[in-house]
Protein backbone atom coordinates (compact mmCIF):
# COMPACT_ATOMS: atom_id res chain seq x y z
CA UNK A 1 0.00 0.00 0.00
CA UNK A 2 1.43 3.35 -0.90
CA UNK A 3 2.19 5.54 2.20
CA UNK A 4 0.34 8.71 2.23
CA UNK A 5 2.38 11.65 2.57
CA UNK A 6 0.81 14.69 3.91
CA UNK A 7 2.80 17.62 1.95
CA UNK A 8 1.67 15.52 -1.21
CA UNK A 9 -2.14 15.53 -0.10
CA UNK A 10 -1.88 18.88 0.75
CA UNK A 11 -0.17 20.28 -2.68
CA UNK A 12 -3.37 18.12 -4.76
CA UNK A 13 -6.04 20.24 -2.29
CA UNK A 14 -4.05 23.21 -3.07
CA UNK A 15 -3.67 22.60 -7.14
CA UNK A 16 -7.35 21.58 -7.20
CA UNK A 17 -8.72 24.63 -5.86
CA UNK A 18 -6.19 26.91 -7.71
CA UNK A 19 -6.83 25.20 -11.07
CA UNK A 20 -10.85 25.65 -10.64
CA UNK A 21 -10.33 29.58 -10.09
CA UNK A 22 -8.20 29.80 -13.40
CA UNK A 23 -10.93 27.35 -14.83
CA UNK A 24 -13.91 29.70 -13.17
CA UNK A 25 -12.50 32.60 -15.10
CA UNK A 26 -11.53 31.12 -18.28
CA UNK A 27 -14.85 29.85 -19.09
CA UNK A 28 -15.75 33.97 -20.08
CA UNK A 29 -12.33 34.74 -21.71
CA UNK A 30 -11.36 35.26 -25.46
CA UNK A 31 -8.70 32.83 -25.83
CA UNK A 32 -9.76 29.37 -24.27
CA UNK A 33 -12.20 27.10 -26.69
CA UNK A 34 -13.35 23.51 -25.44
CA UNK A 35 -10.36 21.53 -26.23
CA UNK A 36 -8.66 24.37 -23.89
CA UNK A 37 -11.48 23.13 -21.05
CA UNK A 38 -10.86 19.66 -21.52
CA UNK A 39 -7.23 19.67 -20.64
CA UNK A 40 -8.34 22.20 -17.39
CA UNK A 41 -10.79 19.85 -16.28
CA UNK A 42 -8.35 16.66 -16.55
CA UNK A 43 -5.62 19.09 -14.42
CA UNK A 44 -8.25 19.59 -12.31
CA UNK A 45 -9.15 15.23 -11.98
CA UNK A 46 -5.51 14.72 -11.51
CA UNK A 47 -5.86 16.60 -8.68
CA UNK A 48 -9.27 15.37 -7.35
CA UNK A 49 -7.89 11.73 -7.74
CA UNK A 50 -4.72 12.11 -5.75
CA UNK A 51 -7.49 13.44 -2.70
CA UNK A 52 -9.52 10.81 -3.66
CA UNK A 53 -6.79 8.12 -2.89
CA UNK A 54 -6.21 9.29 0.15
CA UNK A 55 -9.73 8.44 1.28
CA UNK A 56 -9.98 9.88 5.21
CA UNK A 57 -7.07 12.17 4.62
CA UNK A 58 -7.90 13.49 1.32
CA UNK A 59 -11.02 14.23 2.99
CA UNK A 60 -9.61 16.34 6.09
CA UNK A 61 -7.13 18.21 4.00
CA UNK A 62 -9.93 19.12 1.78
CA UNK A 63 -11.81 20.34 4.77
CA UNK A 64 -9.44 22.20 6.93
CA UNK A 65 -9.26 24.27 4.02
CA UNK A 66 -12.43 25.41 4.15
CA UNK A 67 -11.78 27.52 6.99
CA UNK A 68 -9.77 29.75 4.26
CA UNK A 69 -13.21 30.89 3.17
CA UNK A 70 -11.79 30.67 -0.62
CA UNK A 71 -14.03 29.31 -3.82
CA UNK A 72 -11.77 27.23 -4.99
CA UNK A 73 -11.13 25.45 -1.90
CA UNK A 74 -15.05 25.23 -1.17
CA UNK A 75 -15.11 23.57 -4.76
CA UNK A 76 -12.51 20.89 -3.66
CA UNK A 77 -14.24 20.44 -0.70
CA UNK A 78 -17.77 20.17 -1.52
CA UNK A 79 -16.89 17.43 -5.11
CA UNK A 80 -15.00 15.12 -2.22
CA UNK A 81 -18.29 15.69 0.34
CA UNK A 82 -20.97 14.92 -2.91
CA UNK A 83 -19.34 11.86 -3.95
CA UNK A 84 -18.73 10.67 -0.49
CA UNK A 85 -22.66 10.56 -0.50
CA UNK A 86 -21.98 11.59 3.53
CA UNK A 87 -24.51 14.05 4.15
CA UNK A 88 -22.55 15.17 7.28
CA UNK A 89 -19.51 16.23 4.82
CA UNK A 90 -21.69 18.05 2.55
CA UNK A 91 -23.44 20.10 5.36
CA UNK A 92 -19.79 20.98 6.52
CA UNK A 93 -19.64 22.74 3.09
CA UNK A 94 -22.79 24.12 3.48
CA UNK A 95 -21.81 25.97 6.57
CA UNK A 96 -18.61 27.12 5.00
CA UNK A 97 -20.05 28.38 1.82
CA UNK A 98 -23.29 29.54 2.29
CA UNK A 99 -22.14 32.68 3.76
CA UNK A 100 -20.69 34.34 0.73
CA UNK A 101 -22.10 34.66 -2.88
CA UNK A 102 -18.94 34.13 -4.21
CA UNK A 103 -18.14 30.68 -2.30
CA UNK A 104 -22.13 29.20 -2.77
CA UNK A 105 -21.46 29.57 -6.49
CA UNK A 106 -18.22 27.48 -5.83
CA UNK A 107 -20.82 25.05 -4.09
CA UNK A 108 -22.83 25.15 -7.18
CA UNK A 109 -20.15 24.35 -9.68
CA UNK A 110 -19.02 21.14 -7.79
CA UNK A 111 -22.56 20.01 -8.09
CA UNK A 112 -22.31 20.28 -11.48
CA UNK A 113 -18.80 18.76 -11.61
CA UNK A 114 -19.85 14.87 -11.50
CA UNK A 115 -22.68 13.66 -14.06
CA UNK A 116 -26.23 14.01 -12.85
CA UNK A 117 -27.18 11.10 -11.78
CA UNK A 118 -24.01 10.71 -8.79
CA UNK A 119 -26.24 14.27 -7.45
CA UNK A 120 -29.35 13.40 -7.51
CA UNK A 121 -29.40 12.71 -3.56
CA UNK A 122 -28.11 16.09 -2.52
CA UNK A 123 -29.71 18.07 -5.33
CA UNK A 124 -33.24 16.11 -3.94
CA UNK A 125 -32.37 16.84 -0.29
CA UNK A 126 -31.56 20.76 -1.32
CA UNK A 127 -35.09 20.93 -3.06
CA UNK A 128 -36.94 19.42 -0.12
CA UNK A 129 -35.13 22.12 2.24
CA UNK A 130 -37.54 24.77 4.08
CA UNK A 131 -34.12 27.01 4.17
CA UNK A 132 -34.54 28.80 0.64
CA UNK A 133 -30.81 29.23 -0.02
CA UNK A 134 -30.38 25.55 -0.11
CA UNK A 135 -33.52 25.30 -2.44
CA UNK A 136 -31.21 27.42 -4.77
CA UNK A 137 -29.04 25.31 -4.93
CA UNK A 138 -30.71 22.52 -6.01
CA UNK A 139 -32.22 24.73 -8.68
CA UNK A 140 -28.98 26.22 -9.88
CA UNK A 141 -27.16 22.61 -10.11
CA UNK A 142 -30.44 20.84 -12.14
CA UNK A 143 -30.45 24.48 -14.29
CA UNK A 144 -26.34 23.70 -15.01
CA UNK A 145 -27.22 20.23 -15.76
CA UNK A 146 -29.97 21.21 -18.01
CA UNK A 147 -32.64 19.40 -16.15
CA UNK A 148 -36.67 20.39 -15.40
CA UNK A 149 -37.29 20.76 -12.01
CA UNK A 150 -41.05 20.47 -13.16
CA UNK A 151 -43.23 21.65 -10.49
CA UNK A 152 -40.61 22.83 -8.16
CA UNK A 153 -39.34 25.71 -10.72
CA UNK A 154 -43.02 26.84 -10.84
CA UNK A 155 -43.09 27.33 -7.13
CA UNK A 156 -39.49 29.19 -6.93
CA UNK A 157 -40.43 31.82 -9.66
CA UNK A 158 -42.88 33.61 -6.70
CA UNK A 159 -40.75 32.81 -4.30
CA UNK A 160 -39.83 35.78 -1.33
CA UNK A 161 -36.11 34.98 -1.35
CA UNK A 162 -34.68 37.20 -4.17
CA UNK A 163 -31.80 34.49 -4.90
CA UNK A 164 -34.00 31.56 -5.66
CA UNK A 165 -36.35 33.50 -7.21
CA UNK A 166 -33.55 35.19 -9.43
CA UNK A 167 -32.12 31.99 -10.31
CA UNK A 168 -35.44 30.35 -11.28
CA UNK A 169 -36.74 32.75 -13.51
CA UNK A 170 -33.30 32.38 -15.27
CA UNK A 171 -33.68 28.74 -15.64
CA UNK A 172 -36.85 28.88 -16.89
CA UNK A 173 -35.19 30.30 -20.07
CA UNK A 174 -32.56 28.14 -19.92
CA UNK A 175 -34.20 24.59 -20.04
CA UNK A 176 -36.77 26.13 -22.20
CA UNK A 177 -39.78 26.09 -20.44
CA UNK A 178 -42.44 27.96 -22.24
CA UNK A 179 -45.42 27.26 -20.85
CA UNK A 180 -43.92 29.85 -18.18
CA UNK A 181 -43.83 32.47 -20.31
CA UNK A 182 -47.14 34.18 -19.15
CA UNK A 183 -45.86 33.97 -15.29
CA UNK A 184 -42.64 35.37 -16.60
CA UNK A 185 -44.32 38.28 -18.71
CA UNK A 186 -45.80 39.54 -14.87
CA UNK A 187 -43.06 39.09 -13.59
CA UNK A 188 -41.48 41.65 -16.02
CA UNK A 189 -43.62 44.14 -13.81
CA UNK A 190 -41.56 43.44 -10.72
CA UNK A 191 -40.71 46.14 -7.82
CA UNK A 192 -36.94 44.88 -7.93
CA UNK A 193 -34.66 45.55 -10.76
CA UNK A 194 -32.84 41.50 -10.40
CA UNK A 195 -36.30 40.08 -10.87
CA UNK A 196 -37.06 42.42 -13.66
CA UNK A 197 -34.10 41.63 -15.73
CA UNK A 198 -33.85 38.03 -15.13
CA UNK A 199 -37.75 37.81 -16.22
CA UNK A 200 -37.30 39.61 -19.27
CA UNK A 201 -34.37 37.34 -20.57
CA UNK A 202 -36.03 34.33 -19.74
CA UNK A 203 -38.97 35.98 -21.80
CA UNK A 204 -36.72 36.97 -24.81
CA UNK A 205 -35.12 33.39 -24.98
CA UNK A 206 -38.66 31.81 -25.09
CA UNK A 207 -39.71 33.86 -27.91
CA UNK A 208 -41.36 37.15 -26.59
CA UNK A 209 -40.44 40.28 -28.73
CA UNK A 210 -42.67 42.78 -27.02
CA UNK A 211 -43.43 43.07 -23.04
CA UNK A 212 -40.07 41.91 -22.42
CA UNK A 213 -37.53 43.94 -25.19
CA UNK A 214 -39.42 47.00 -23.27
CA UNK A 215 -37.41 45.95 -20.09
CA UNK A 216 -34.29 45.10 -21.23
CA UNK A 217 -33.46 48.03 -23.36
CA UNK A 218 -34.27 50.14 -20.22
CA UNK A 219 -31.45 47.98 -18.49
CA UNK A 220 -28.94 48.23 -20.99
CA UNK A 221 -28.62 52.36 -20.93
CA UNK A 222 -28.60 51.52 -17.30
CA UNK A 223 -25.84 51.39 -14.88
CA UNK A 224 -27.41 48.18 -13.65
CA UNK A 225 -24.65 45.29 -13.02
CA UNK A 226 -27.03 43.47 -15.80
CA UNK A 227 -26.67 46.27 -18.24
CA UNK A 228 -24.00 44.04 -20.73
CA UNK A 229 -26.48 40.83 -20.50
CA UNK A 230 -28.97 42.74 -21.37
CA UNK A 231 -27.67 44.56 -24.48
CA UNK A 232 -26.34 40.67 -25.46
CA UNK A 233 -29.77 39.87 -25.83
CA UNK A 234 -31.48 42.69 -26.80
CA UNK A 235 -29.35 43.19 -30.00
CA UNK A 236 -29.87 39.84 -31.00
CA UNK A 237 -33.58 39.64 -30.73
CA UNK A 238 -34.01 42.68 -32.73
CA UNK A 239 -34.40 42.53 -36.61
CA UNK A 240 -31.05 44.16 -38.04
CA UNK A 241 -32.40 47.87 -38.68
CA UNK A 242 -33.72 48.15 -35.34
CA UNK A 243 -30.65 46.92 -33.51
CA UNK A 244 -28.90 49.67 -35.85
CA UNK A 245 -31.13 52.39 -34.48
CA UNK A 246 -30.30 51.19 -30.99
CA UNK A 247 -26.59 51.59 -31.91
CA UNK A 248 -27.15 54.67 -32.80
CA UNK A 249 -28.92 55.28 -29.15
CA UNK A 250 -26.00 54.06 -27.60
CA UNK A 251 -23.27 56.26 -29.52
CA UNK A 252 -25.57 59.53 -28.23
CA UNK A 253 -23.26 59.18 -25.32
CA UNK A 254 -19.48 58.58 -25.62
CA UNK A 255 -18.59 57.72 -22.42
CA UNK A 256 -20.52 54.27 -23.94
CA UNK A 257 -17.82 53.63 -26.40
CA UNK A 258 -17.09 50.55 -25.61
CA UNK A 259 -20.35 49.28 -24.86
CA UNK A 260 -20.89 50.22 -28.79
CA UNK A 261 -17.94 48.24 -30.05
CA UNK A 262 -19.43 45.50 -28.17
CA UNK A 263 -22.64 45.93 -29.22
CA UNK A 264 -21.14 46.26 -33.50
CA UNK A 265 -20.17 42.76 -32.85
CA UNK A 266 -23.06 41.20 -31.52
CA UNK A 267 -25.33 42.80 -34.58
CA UNK A 268 -22.40 41.39 -37.12
CA UNK A 269 -23.65 43.87 -39.80
CA UNK A 270 -19.93 44.02 -42.04
CA UNK A 271 -21.45 47.62 -42.67
CA UNK A 272 -19.85 48.75 -39.42
CA UNK A 273 -16.39 47.48 -40.01
CA UNK A 274 -14.65 50.88 -41.23
CA UNK A 275 -16.03 52.36 -38.03
CA UNK A 276 -14.64 49.68 -36.16
CA UNK A 277 -11.26 49.98 -37.64
CA UNK A 278 -10.91 53.62 -36.96
CA UNK A 279 -10.94 52.69 -33.42
CA UNK A 280 -8.32 50.27 -33.37
CA UNK A 281 -6.24 53.96 -33.50
CA UNK A 282 -7.02 54.23 -29.72
CA UNK A 283 -4.70 51.87 -27.48
CA UNK A 284 -7.72 52.14 -24.78
CA UNK A 285 -10.38 50.05 -27.28
CA UNK A 286 -7.94 48.58 -30.13
CA UNK A 287 -8.16 45.06 -28.75
CA UNK A 288 -12.04 45.22 -28.23
CA UNK A 289 -12.54 46.40 -31.22
CA UNK A 290 -10.22 43.75 -32.87
CA UNK A 291 -12.22 41.70 -31.40
CA UNK A 292 -15.86 43.17 -32.71
CA UNK A 293 -13.37 42.34 -35.86
CA UNK A 294 -13.20 38.81 -35.61
CA UNK A 295 -16.09 38.43 -34.34
CA UNK A 296 -17.89 39.94 -37.94
CA UNK A 297 -15.69 38.44 -40.42
CA UNK A 298 -14.05 35.29 -38.43
CA UNK A 299 -11.04 36.42 -39.30
CA UNK A 300 -8.66 35.22 -36.64
CA UNK A 301 -5.46 38.33 -36.38
CA UNK A 302 -3.06 36.37 -35.45
CA UNK A 303 -3.49 33.86 -38.19
CA UNK A 304 -3.47 36.46 -40.97
CA UNK A 305 -0.08 38.49 -39.58
CA UNK A 306 -2.54 41.46 -38.60
CA UNK A 307 -1.83 41.26 -35.08
CA UNK A 308 0.55 43.83 -33.78
CA UNK A 309 2.87 45.28 -30.72
CA UNK A 310 1.16 46.88 -27.39
CA UNK A 311 1.56 50.58 -28.01
CA UNK A 312 4.24 51.96 -25.71
CA UNK A 313 1.68 54.88 -24.76
CA UNK A 314 -0.88 52.36 -23.51
CA UNK A 315 -1.07 52.43 -19.53
CA UNK A 316 -1.52 49.13 -17.88
CA UNK A 317 -3.98 48.24 -15.38
CA UNK A 318 -3.69 48.35 -12.48
CA UNK A 319 -1.03 50.99 -12.37
CA UNK A 320 1.92 51.52 -9.96
CA UNK A 321 0.64 54.88 -9.29
CA UNK A 322 -0.11 54.97 -5.99
CA UNK A 323 -2.81 57.60 -6.50
CA UNK A 324 -4.89 55.50 -8.84
CA UNK A 325 -7.08 53.63 -6.27
CA UNK A 326 -8.59 51.35 -9.79
CA UNK A 327 -7.45 47.72 -9.09
CA UNK A 328 -9.17 46.60 -11.63
CA UNK A 329 -7.28 44.10 -14.16
CA UNK A 330 -7.38 45.47 -17.93
CA UNK A 331 -10.24 43.91 -19.63
CA UNK A 332 -8.44 43.23 -22.95
CA UNK A 333 -5.53 41.86 -21.23
CA UNK A 334 -5.81 38.41 -23.31
CA UNK A 335 -6.56 39.86 -26.74
CA UNK A 336 -4.64 40.87 -29.75
CA UNK A 337 -3.28 43.84 -30.72
CA UNK A 338 -4.72 44.63 -34.14
CA UNK A 339 -2.32 46.70 -36.69
CA UNK A 340 -4.66 48.73 -38.05
CA UNK A 341 -3.54 49.59 -41.39
CA UNK A 342 -2.90 46.26 -42.44
CA UNK A 343 -6.35 45.31 -41.48
CA UNK A 344 -8.20 48.29 -43.45
CA UNK A 345 -5.75 46.71 -46.13
CA UNK A 346 -7.28 42.99 -45.70
CA UNK A 347 -10.86 44.61 -45.30
CA UNK A 348 -10.21 46.66 -48.66
CA UNK A 349 -9.68 43.50 -50.48
CA UNK A 350 -12.48 41.25 -48.88
CA UNK A 351 -15.13 43.39 -48.15
CA UNK A 352 -17.34 42.67 -51.20
CA UNK A 353 -17.47 38.60 -49.66
CA UNK A 354 -19.51 40.32 -47.05
CA UNK A 355 -23.09 41.88 -47.37
CA UNK A 356 -24.23 45.37 -45.31
CA UNK A 357 -27.53 44.53 -43.45
CA UNK A 358 -27.17 40.75 -42.88
CA UNK A 359 -25.84 39.43 -39.60
CA UNK A 360 -22.16 37.68 -39.66
CA UNK A 361 -20.77 35.79 -36.94
CA UNK A 362 -17.59 34.50 -37.38
CA UNK A 363 -17.63 35.42 -41.39
CA UNK A 364 -20.72 33.41 -42.30
CA UNK A 365 -24.49 34.67 -41.90
CA UNK A 366 -26.01 33.07 -38.44
CA UNK A 367 -27.67 29.91 -39.18
CA UNK A 368 -28.69 26.61 -36.52
CA UNK A 369 -25.49 24.61 -38.27
CA UNK A 370 -22.82 27.42 -38.45
CA UNK A 371 -23.78 28.05 -34.18
CA UNK A 372 -23.68 24.47 -33.52
CA UNK A 373 -19.84 24.37 -35.54
CA UNK A 374 -19.38 27.74 -33.47
CA UNK A 375 -19.78 25.45 -30.61
CA UNK A 376 -17.67 23.35 -31.58
CA UNK A 377 -14.83 24.98 -32.60
CA UNK A 378 -14.87 28.57 -31.37
CA UNK A 379 -13.63 30.39 -28.28
CA UNK A 380 -15.06 30.80 -25.43
CA UNK A 381 -17.16 34.05 -25.79
CA UNK A 382 -17.33 33.23 -29.05
CA UNK A 383 -19.18 29.98 -27.74
CA UNK A 384 -21.12 32.21 -25.38
CA UNK A 385 -22.51 34.09 -28.24
CA UNK A 386 -23.09 31.29 -30.73
CA UNK A 387 -25.42 29.53 -28.03
CA UNK A 388 -27.70 32.90 -27.28
CA UNK A 389 -28.16 32.71 -31.14
CA UNK A 390 -28.97 28.98 -31.23
CA UNK A 391 -31.26 29.57 -28.10
CA UNK A 392 -32.88 31.98 -29.89
CA UNK A 393 -33.63 30.65 -33.10
CA UNK A 394 -34.85 27.38 -31.36
CA UNK A 395 -37.30 28.96 -28.38
CA UNK A 396 -38.19 25.57 -26.70
CA UNK A 397 -35.00 23.80 -26.71
CA UNK A 398 -31.92 24.31 -23.75
CA UNK A 399 -29.65 27.15 -23.44
CA UNK A 400 -26.13 25.47 -24.58
CA UNK A 401 -24.08 25.20 -21.16
CA UNK A 402 -20.95 26.78 -22.46
CA UNK A 403 -19.34 26.42 -18.87
CA UNK A 404 -20.30 22.84 -18.34
CA UNK A 405 -17.57 19.69 -17.72
CA UNK A 406 -15.69 19.89 -21.32
CA UNK A 407 -16.13 15.98 -21.57
CA UNK A 408 -19.87 16.47 -21.64
CA UNK A 409 -19.78 19.64 -23.75
CA UNK A 410 -18.45 17.50 -26.36
CA UNK A 411 -20.69 14.50 -25.38
CA UNK A 412 -23.91 17.30 -26.42
CA UNK A 413 -22.45 18.63 -29.50
CA UNK A 414 -21.86 14.76 -30.74
CA UNK A 415 -25.75 14.23 -30.18
CA UNK A 416 -26.86 17.36 -31.94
Amino acid sequence: MTPIIPSIIEQHAEEAAFLWLLRDAAIYQPHYDLEDLVELDERIEAHLDGLRLANNTGWETAQAALSWEEPGEVFTAAVLAIESSEIEKFQAVLAAGLSQPELTRAIISALGWPAINKVNYFINQLLEATDAEQRYLGIAALAIHRVDPGYRLNNAIWDENINLRTRSLRAAGELGRQDLLPQLLQQCQAADEATRFWAAWSATLLGDREQALEILKMVSLSPSVFNQRALSILLRSLDINQATEWLRVIAQDHKRLRYLIIGMGIVGDPGHIPWVITQMNDPEVARLAGETFTFITGVNLADQDLEGDEPENKVTHPTEDPEDESVDLDPDEDLPWPKPALIQAWWREHQAEYHSKTRYLLGKPITIQHCQQVLATGLQRQRIAAALELKLMQPSEPLFETRAPGVRQQHWLKRS
